[in-house]
Order: C-alpha cells, then sequence, then structure tokens
C-alpha cells in the first residue's frame, strides 16, 4: 500500500539537537563559572548527557512532569540544592545559550520540499507541545506540518504503539499508509515498526545496524539511512531528488 504521509522525530532528525545542546552547555558553563568542577569541557558535556538522558526517560514514564524533569537535570548537573526558582532560573539562562544555536539539518529542507507534493507531514516528538511549537516556530518550519504531537501532551510516549497511532489517527490514515522518520532505532526505529508504519532510521553517524528485524510474530523491519536525501527513493516518491539508500 502506498505511502500517504511522512511523521517526523524532531531533535536529531530534522533538528540538530545534539549540535545545539553540546554548543550550548558549553558556553553555560563557562558563564556560569563552573568549568573548574568538571576539569575538562569533555567531562562536562558527558555529565550533562547523562543527567538529560535520566531524567527524559523519567518524564517518558510519567514519573516527572517537564518542569519537574528541567529542575532535576539542574540539581544533578551542578550538584546543588536549589529551590524551584533557582533551578527555573538557572535552566532559563542554559536555554537562552541553547537557542543561539538552533538549526535544521542542511537536507531537511531539499527532502521537506521534494516530499510535499506527493506526502502529508505531520510530528511525533517525546518532547512536549510547548517545546517543540516554539522550536518549528523559530525554526521557520512550523507551518510546514499538519500537526504535531507530543508525548507529555499525548500522555503517552513513543516506543508505545498507541503514540504512533495517535498520529496515525491524526492524519485519518491507517499506520500501513504512514512512514516514520526518526534517529532512535529503539524508540523511533523498532517502535514504529512494531506500530505497524513503515519505519525509517536516520543514522548520520553510522553507528547503528543497517536494518533492524524484531523478536516476535509480526514485527517489521526499520530502513536505515545515512541521510534524508535517500528519503523520497525509500518512499518511492516521484521525483528526481535523493539518491538509493546505499544500505539497501
Amino acid at each position: 500500500m502506498r505511502i500517504q504521509a511522512v511523521v517526523w522525530d524532531v531533535d536529531d532528525t530534522l533538528f540538530d539537537y545534539r549540535t545545539a545542546d553540546r554548543s550550548g552547555i558549553a558556553a553555560h558553563v563557562v558563564a556560569e563559572g563552573l568549568s573548574p568542577a568538571f576539569g575538562s569541557p569533555d567531562h562536562a558535556l558527558a555529565r550533562w548527557f547523562e543527567v538529560t538522558e535520566f531524567h527524559w526517560a523519567r518524564v517518558a514514564a510519567g514519573e516527572l512532569t517537564y518542569e519537574e524533569h528541567c529542575r532535576e537535570r539542574v540539581r544533578a548537573f551542578t550538584g546543588r540544592d536549589l529551590d524551584d526558582d533557582e533551578a527555573d532560573a538557572w535552566f532559563g539562562r542554559y536555554i537562552a545559550h541553547y537557542e543561539s544555536a538552533w538549526a535544521l539539518f542542511p537536507d531537511f529542507l531539499p527532502a521537506l520540499e521534494a516530499l510535499v507534493p506527493s506526502h502529508r507531514h505531520a510530528v511525533l516528538s517525546n518532547s512536549s507541545l510547548l517545546v517543540q511549537e516554539h522550536k518549528l516556530r523559530t525554526l521557520g518550519v512550523l507551518d510546514r506540518f499538519e500537526a504535531v504531537l507530543c508525548a507529555v501532551d499525548l500522555g503517552v510516549s513513543k516506543p508505545a504503539a498507541e503514540a504512533f497511532h495517535a498520529a496515525c489517527d491524526a492524519l485519518g490514515l491507517p499506520p500501513e499508509q504512514v512512514a516514520y522518520v526518526g534517529d532512535h532505532p529503539e524508540i523511533d526505529g523498532r517502535g514504529a515498526a512494531e506500530a505497524g508504519l513503515l519505519s525509517v532510521l536516520i543514522d548520520r553517524y553510522g553507528q547503528e545496524p543497517a536494518e533492524g528485524t524484531g523478536d516476535g510474530a509480526g514485527e517489521r523491519a526499520w530502513r536505515r539511512i545515512r541521510s534524508l536525501a535517500e528519503l523520497p527513493a525509500v518512499l518511492g516518491a516521484e521525483t528526481r531528488f535523493g539518491a538509493r539508500s546505499t544500505f539497501g
């Protein structure tokens, strides 16, 4: 059955979150006078990524709200027993550095433009609607999507099938007519495949298997691409843009 729509992850899929986060926290550590506490920028970055991953998992599990997770990240990173107002202010100063480095990946807009004539587009993120709508608006692409759905607001997170099915429902399409493009092999790749969507894993750094295979009956594999330039060919779009995936 022909793919009618593409649902996109945001961070590290269409938006270069990794670079913005590294740049933002590196600048913030210097501005806050925290460099001596970590010994080196690499140690500070590693610690920031560690606490971010841990507390985002708690949001996904329903243990923390988005605001609570921000405060807990700050306390864990700084090692300080900050009250809510102090933690909020610290995180706000970090956000200013982080947002100054925001950028789309250069292959996103060309791929989107190539697919607009043949496919509909939406977003499904494990973040919050407040955060991702602001981000997409700032990057100038919010109006390119029919729907933006986020786990914090849905009450269900990827890789749960219900999250992917909510995106399909928003488009009025069955899962087999929808492709999902994301960067995380389990949350995005396996999650979308097991929910019945055509799952496409964007692996810009060549770190994941060429194809994922499920362990149970009916689970579908995902396709790996190294650039969004390969996406139209994977979807079978009638466009001259892009090249076939080198991973088959």
